[in-house]
């Protein structure tokens, strides 16, 4: 009677719902509601798909007596299947040996996921795998070698910018074209950034073949793209990364892309390196403590003399930025100052710099009555990039109550040619403040003549490598004799650095080097030597 009541109320359901009676071990089907007859899901016992797959579960339920289980439960093909979840459901008005089993279809929600989350992996203009999609795949793979290669298409931001987004679409779609063509059958293909494609290769027998790839890859796109009215060169840097066992998968796309910002600067294919990652990871560390440096004022200048070579008279000093971090290292500038150029930090460092050296040259004036030394300051390429350097000095002047004249401003070649209309343009507003230009290492870089000829330098700085063992080296003497003679027929003074025998200022002097400084004069001093010395000099020229 209990049985027939829940019979009766099958039809109020409005899931599919059958109910299931074990008898002597074999399980039927007494009752069902009209939709589990339309779901298809067999209404004979003997040959239910339902049975075949949950057969076990019923009667595990049936033997422990349990009043409740749920599960899923997929039927059918991968076109058609279809999803739903299944409560197993015992009553105290039935007896032991009877279930109700209910099926909510969810097959509409478990679609409506899928299709977001392919939307959420899978990069719209190209239909490969987006960076979060690559990730997946990446993590999911069990080959026990691979690796995810990084290639960083070159110029596409400026084909975006200038000739539309369009076509920077169009380019993305030819390259991706392409790529796929040079790929081998196992092979994944991913865009995972604006102008970044990721390929996940599994490596068959030797490593070389993610190389062999790589050099295929770019042969591949050596080849001018034809879009719509253009025909355009695109070059690419190539990084890799190999799966290690003490590397999580997770990691390999940020390592490639690190051997791939590696690259860049190489032009070479790269592959990732430990010891390359603990470098960056050391300079991140750099810069946090550089930037905290900064801002505590614990940087310092040391300053080096720089002697008239004709007279030995101290006419200067260069100002040499010095770091003694929060645990005693001495930072050497080689080592920070690559790191501030990268981070940014060169513009907030070498405005204090110039400020320093001001407030500096200003306390001298106090203490040494009719002192006209200059100090020179060491300008980034970066920094002339960045800042308004003329504003910063005329501020630093004005703080101090000094001149332009008091200051050397010192700038590389590929300072100059890095931007040469907007560098032009600082150079005259720093000439028009007092200050006396020099350029430094001149005859390392790019030594464009043009440059000397139309620009406003008043000193050209002999690079050490030059001036060092100069001597016994023909050839150095006969490059110093050359700067020498351009500098003088374009009107300029001359700076001989790395004199560190009296031999060498004699020789200089007398090939006629205007300046010269070294450790035959002095290494670079700390501010109260630096203040002896020139009250020495002060006084005996009096």
């Amino acid at each position: 009677m209990s049985l027939g009541l829940i019979v009766s109320g099958l039809d109020l359901i409005p899931v599919p719902a059958v109910i299931v009676v074990r008898e002597t071990g074999t399980l039927r089907f007494p009752a069902f509601n009209r939709a589990y007859r339309l779901a298809g899901l067999g209404v004979v016992a003997e040959r239910s798909p339902l049975l075949d797959a949950l057969g076990d579960l019923i009667h595990d339920v049936l033997d422990r007596q349990e009043a409740r289980a749920e599960c899923d439960w997929t039927i059918g093909e991968a076109i058609d299947c279809r999803y739903y979840r299944v409560t197993i459901a015992r009553s105290t008005l039935t007896k032991n040996e009877a279930c109700v089993i209910t099926l909510i279809d969810q097959t509409s929600q478990y679609n409506t996921e899928r299709s977001l989350r392919r939307e959420m992996t899978t990069d719209s203009l190209t239909g490969l795998p987006n960076r979060e999609g690559f990730s997946d795949i990446v993590e999911a793979a069990e080959q026990p070698r691979q690796a995810v290669m990084v290639i960083d298409l070159a110029r596409f931001g400026r084909v975006n910018a200038c000739l539309g987004g369009l076509v920077g679409d169009e380019l993305l779609i030819t390259v991706a074209r392409r790529l796929r063509g040079a790929l081998r059958a196992n092979d994944v293909l991913a865009r995972i950034g604006g102008n970044e494609f990721a390929i996940l290769l599994t490596i068959e027998e030797e490593d070389h073949e993610a190389h062999d790839l790589a050099t295929r890859v770019m042969r591949t796109l050596s080849t001018p793209f034809r879009l719509t009215d253009f025909e355009i060169s695109v070059d690419c840097s190539i990084g890799m990364a190999f799966t290690a066992t003490d590397a999580p998968r997770e990691e390999l796309i940020r390592h490639a892309q690190f051997a791939t910002k590696r690259a860049k600067g190489t032009g070479r294919i790269e592959a990732y390196q430990n010891q390359a990652f603990a470098i960056a990871r050391e300079q991140f560390g750099m810069e946090t403590a550089l930037r905290r440096a900064i801002e505590r004022g614990q940087l310092r200048l040391a300053y080096q003399p720089i002697r008239s070579l004709a007279t030995g008279a101290l006419c200067s000093f260069e100002a040499l930025v010095r770091w003694t971090d929060e645990e005693g290292v001495h930072r050497m500038p080689d080592s920070f100052i690559p790191v501030a150029e990268e981070s940014g930090l060169i513009v907030p460092l070498g405005r204090w710099a110039i400020d320093e050296a001001a407030r500096t040259l200003a306390e001298w004036d106090r203490l040494i009555p009719g002192n006209m030394a200059r100090i020179a300051v060491n300008l980034s390429a970066i920094q002339l990039q960045r800042d308004a350097i003329a504003p910063v000095l005329r501020n630093a002047l004005d703080r101090s109550n000094l001149t332009g004249d008091r200051f050397t401003l010192e700038l590389t070649e590929s300072a100059i040619v890095s931007d040469p209309d907007r560098i032009t343009g600082t150079m005259h507003a720093l000439r028009a403040l007092g200050a006396t230009l020099a350029m430094d290492d001149f005859g390392t870089g790019y030594s464009n003549l043009a440059y000397l000829q139309k620009l406003p330098i008043d000193v050209l700085k002999i690079d050490r490598s030059f001036v060092t063992g100069m001597i016994a080296d023909r050839d150095k003497i006969a490059i110093v004799r050359a700067i020498l003679s351009l500098a003088q027929a374009l009107g300029m003074q001359t700076t001989a650095e790395g004199i560190e025998t009296q031999e060498l200022a004699q020789t200089l002097a007398v090939l006629g080097c205007t300046y010269g400084q070294g450790y035959f004069y002095a290494r670079p001093l700390e501010a109260p030597a630096a203040l002896a010395m020139l009250a020495e000099a002060t006084e005996s020229a009096i």
